[in-house]
């Protein structure tokens, strides 16, 4: 966190509750970023939302979106706020861009798991977690693109005994955010957020808990323009 960022998150701080910064602390206590999402393609709201809701309960800190064909639509009935706690990164400025998202996850160390209830490779208790991971859902329709299945380090199903061939995708994601969570809270992986990253969330958590914290930035700048 820079000088500037931390005396600005120590004056926003005065206007938050004691409460508040408790309970920061409490999540981030439980946020990774060891275990990511991939979302490629999903157009329904009501799905896109609900899977953004999991990732908070569980502690998922990042959301990667595809728009490839379908531009990506939050529900706020669903999300219930939810996405202010996240970070999503959208990839839309190609035709096709899960090439780029893909690129860009590997280069931040990441392996590209693929959800796919025809492959066999893992169940959610098997999938290594030893590295980090990007678990990549599609859409209830087609699945995944070709270009995902092809390119993906791993593959990872839910088991289903039923003649429904796969589960809806925010049950899915709930069900795999889950099991990978809990399983790395028992492990012994570095999967915590480091404190650089902590620093940096109570301040963006901050400026998302005060109404019109802008308005106190403004007063900020104007106290501290040698920060500026």
């Amino acid at each position: 966190m820079s000088p500037k960022d931390r005396e600005l998150y120590n004056f926003l701080s005065q206007y938050t509750t004691e409460e508040r910064k408790k309970r920061f602390e409490e999540v981030l206590d439980y946020r990774t970023r060891h275990v990511t999402v991939v979302l490629e393609d999903i157009y329904q709201s009501h799905n896109a939302s609900a899977v953004l809701r999991s990732c908070d309960i569980n502690g998922v800190q990042d959301i990667h979106v595809i728009e490839n064909r379908w531009v990506y639509n939050v529900n706020p009935d669903i999300v219930v706020g939810s996405i202010k706690w996240l970070d999503l990164k959208k990839y839309n400025e190609q035709e096709f861009n899960t090439p780029e998202a893909f690129d860009a996850l590997h280069k931040k160390g990441y392996k590209i798991v693929a959800t796919c209830p025809h492959q066999d490779d893992y169940t959610p208790e098997e999938l290594p977690l030893d590295e980090p991971v990007a678990i990549v859902f599609g859409t209830e329709k087609t699945g995944l693109s070709d270009y995902a299945l092809e390119h993906a380090d791993m593959y990872v199903k839910i088991p289903m005994f039923g003649f429904t061939e796969s589960y809806n995708i925010s049950v899915s994601a709930a069900l795999m955010m889950y099991t990978l969570t809990q399983r790395l809270h028992s492990s012994n992986v570095d999967w915590h957020l480091t404190e650089e990253e902590k620093d940096m969330l109570r301040l963006d958590w901050t400026k998302k808990s005060i109404k019109r914290f802008w308005d106190y930035e403004k007063i900020f700048r104007d106290t501290h323009p040698e920060l500026y």
